[in-house]
């Protein structure tokens, strides 16, 4: 299996953002939509720490197993 070579970003120049429905208490992930049409996903308690980048068919994926619970 082959993958295409990702082009290093700075997180700080993403656009984040989380869903409506997460609670004021901090425990949530943020996404951005990120170069060469993935996304990105961080934890919102940590801004400067790691973060997660995928396609966006696998993101689709993941939240669709979210929402029916098979993830």
């Amino acid at each position: 299996m082959t993958h295409p070579a990702q082009t290093a970003h700075d997180a700080g120049t993403l656009a984040w953002w989380k869903s409506s429905y997460s609670s004021e208490q901090g425990a949530c992930v943020e996404v951005a939509h990120a170069p060469q049409g993935r996304m990105a996903v961080r934890d919102s308690k940590m801004h400067t720490g790691p973060h997660l980048v995928i396609d966006t068919h696998a993101f689709t994926a993941l939240v669709a197993g979210l929402v029916t619970g098979t993830v």
